[in-house]
Formats: C-alpha cells, sequence, structure tokens
C-alpha cells in the first residue's frame, strides 16, 4: 500500500502536535535520571547568604530529608543523589549540608548577584538551559537520582514561559516537559520555601512519567522554620531578619 505525501515531506504540524513530536522523538535520543528532586533556596538575608532561619531550614534539610541517613530520607545508602546541582549563592548554601554529609559534590552552574539586574536574568536563563540540558542528556546520570536546588522563578513562573517559548524556554517546569504533566503548578511563590517537586522518568525516556509534590516538614526539631501551605504566608516579619515576601 502507497501513501501519498506532499512534496516537502509530511505536512506542517499544529503548534501543540509539534511540541509533542519534538518532545517524543528527543526522548529517543536520550535518558534522564530516574528521579529528579527540586527544591529552591531557603529563606535569605540578602542576594549573597541565608538569614538565620534560612541556615535553620539548610540544616533541617540535611537531618530530614536529604542528608546522608536522614530521618525521611529520599535516598539509602546504597542508591545516594548522584549529584547535587545548585546556581547561586543561595542554593549552594542550602544544598551544603546535605552534600557534605554524602561527600558528594555540588555542580555549580555559577551565577553570581551583580548590580545590573537584566544582566544577571540573561545569566539564570542561559545557565538553567545548559543545567537541564546536561541533566536529561547525560549518560553518567541515567537511572540516578540528581537534586536540584535551584531560583524558584527558573524553577516555574508563567511570565518567563510565556516570553520564552518552548525552543528557548527558561524554566525547569517547560525544560523537563512537566508542563505535560497534570497538578503541575504553573509558579513557584516567592513565600514558599518548604516544598520539594519530585519528577520521575521512566528507564530510556526523558519524557516525565509522575509528578509528586511533597511539603517539608522538620517537627519539633526545627520550630522557627515555617511549614506554610503552598501559595500562604510564611508568617515571617522583617524582624527575622529574612527577606519577606509581600
Amino acid at each position: 500500500m502507497s501513501h501519498n505525501i506532499p512534496k516537502g515531506g509530511l505536512p506542517m504540524l499544529r503548534p501543540f502536535a509539534a511540541s509533542v513530536f519534538l518532545i517524543l522523538t528527543t526522548a529517543m535520543a536520550a535518558a534522564a535520571p530516574a528521579r529528579i528532586v527540586i527544591l529552591t533556596s531557603a529563606e535569605a538575608a540578602d542576594a549573597w547568604q541565608l538569614c538565620e532561619v534560612g541556615s535553620q531550614r539548610a540544616q533541617g534539610l540535611r537531618y530530614n530529608y536529604l542528608g546522608a541517613k536522614a530521618a525521611k530520607t529520599f535516598f539509602s545508602e546504597e542508591e545516594p543523589p548522584a549529584f547535587f546541582f545548585a546556581i547561586d549563592p543561595l542554593t549552594v548554601a542550602t544544598a551544603t549540608p546535605a552534600s557534605l554529609s554524602w561527600r558528594k559534590p555540588i555542580i555549580h552552574y555559577s551565577v553570581l548577584p551583580q548590580d545590573d539586574a537584566k544582566k544577571m536574568e540573561e545569566a539564570l536563563h542561559e545557565r538553567t538551559r545548559e543545567a537541564a540540558g546536561n541533566i536529561l542528556n547525560n549518560p553518567a546520570l541515567r537511572g540516578k537520582t540528581v537534586v536540584m536546588v535551584w531560583d524558584r522563578r527558573h524553577i516555574a513562573d508563567p511570565v518567563l514561559d510565556k516570553k520564552f517559548e518552548r525552543e528557548a524556554a527558561v524554566t525547569l517546569r517547560q525544560l523537563f516537559h512537566l508542563d505535560i504533566l497534570p497538578g503541575v503548578p504553573r509558579e513557584w511563590p516567592d513565600r514558599n520555601h518548604d516544598y520539594f517537586w519530585i519528577v520521575n522518568f521512566p528507564e530510556n525516556s526523558n519524557v516525565p512519567l509522575k509528578f509528586e509534590m511533597v511539603k517539608q516538614d522538620f517537627g519539633k526539631s526545627f520550630p522557627k522554620v515555617p511549614a506554610n501551605d503552598w501559595g500562604k504566608l510564611s508568617g515571617l516579619d522583617k524582624v527575622s531578619g529574612c527577606q519577606v515576601a509581600p
């Protein structure tokens, strides 16, 4: 049986179909880690350092979730996190206690604060694309679990997603194709430092299979660290020494 194909190859795909086609064909050429644990930085005093509450959160993450022998660990001694990834001084500070407990390096796609906000934003765009591309296409990470502590706007932000289409995406939500899964928030609120996004990929594919949001809960061990619900106020004020979202 013969099929009539127009000159020039396949007919033009509609934008959405073309996006899905691109995702699926790319998936056949590369494989992602088995799991990516995504979180944003802990509470900050300024662009360079965590406030006291943020420092406590970083320790809480080490002892409760992300560190070796953590109470509610996402890992095991046999299958530890392969790498920790970070992008700026705040995300490095947040990841450091947990990474040290595993004696694991932090892969730092370095963006340092600068006075020129536009240049810094462009650097965050570029480094986020580079990091996502490496994670989705690096054979050494296939089947592993990695942790990304990232700038919240470059995890998910509807303004950035609208401004930068699929091929030029700058958020992990688009770069990891999370927007094809149900239940993935379109934005990471600036008042929330207390959640994980956990993304699972099937074997030999970089198309995500499952998404889960997990709220950080440190119990009584770090009582001053906020555990506010998604999108709700943290309860911190300026007296805390932390930057406070309105």
